[in-house]
């Protein structure tokens, strides 16, 4: 099997469990997103093993799990809106385990056990609260369109990017930690990104044409850092890619390493907007 063919077979799979997972029902949500999430996070800790660290690697991820759920259970209604604030006793309980092992490093294996449970599990649930809004005026009422709308406009912005990047990109942005990425392929992904949150605002009204044009540059704009944030981690730890459950196309984490940045400004432009 080519590595084309490979790439596009996977991908659509990718597509689909991200779509799939979105719309089917916000139980399927939790679940789906539960073991991606889980997939991504450890993915990061073995990278970081790979440089030579020892984050507490178990730990982190588990602990990024529960909070997605305890997320999952505020956003639906189950929990009180003040459970979201369990992310606290995680982070101290992450730092004690550190505090009573035998393993040397303590700050540094337990400041990058917590800084993959805020740049995964954050992001992650996140999402909890994008599927589950107010935009409809029914309090927590499951809406998965505005999260859906958010991964065509990456996706549009990746591959517009790199098609017109690789047909025409001279003018290179950060040509030490990204080769390929041009400022060409940035406007280009930038211009059908665009087109993509206008097109959303047509299918998808509960928010204003305005909001879904200003999550388009948001997403442009963060998700490239996150995309650079990923390369230059890699880079600087000597990786191709963060896994290989996705042939063709790396680990999760080279995939998501765009929402993970883009995610949370989000968030907060749809509630300073006073979307939700």
């Amino acid at each position: 099997m080519s590595n084309l063919v490979k790439r596009t077979i996977f991908g659509a799979v990718y597509v689909l469990i991200m779509l799939g997972g979105t719309l089917i029902h916000p139980y399927a949500f939790a679940l789906i997103f539960a073991a991606i999430l889980f997939f991504t996070q450890f993915e990061f800790y073995n990278v970081i093993e790979q440089a030579g660290h020892k984050p507490s690697k178990w730990l982190g991820t588990i602990s990024g799990v529960l909070f997605f759920l305890i997320s999952f259970l505020v956003s639906i209604g189950i929990f009180h809106r003040t459970f979201s604030l369990t992310f606290i006793p995680i982070i101290v309980f992450i730092f004690i385990f550190e505090i009573i092992s035998s393993r040397e490093h303590t700050l540094e294996n337990s400041g990058l056990s917590v800084l993959g449970f805020i740049y995964i599990a954050g992001p992650f649930s996140f999402m909890n609260f994008l599927i589950h809004t107010s935009v409809n005026d029914q309090t927590n009422s499951f809406y998965p369109w505005i999260l859906a709308g958010i991964f065509l406009i990456l996706w549009v912005n990746d591959s517009f990017a790199y098609l017109i990047g690789s047909a025409c990109g001279k003018h290179k942005m950060c040509e030490k930690i990204s080769p390929k990425k041009s400022w060409e392929g940035l406007i280009g992904g930038a211009v059908f990104a665009t087109i993509m949150g206008i097109i959303n605002a047509v299918l998808f009204q509960a928010i204003s044409m305005t909001s879904w044009i200003v999550i388009a540059l948001l997403t442009v704009i963060f998700g490239t850092f996150g995309d650079l944030f990923q390369s230059k981690l890699k880079r600087e730890i000597g990786v191709k890619d963060s896994g290989k459950i996705l042939p063709g196309h790396g680990g999760f984490l080279d995939r998501l390493d765009s929402l993970l940045f883009a995610i949370p400004i989000i968030f907060m432009w749809l509630m300073i907007s006073g979307n939700f």
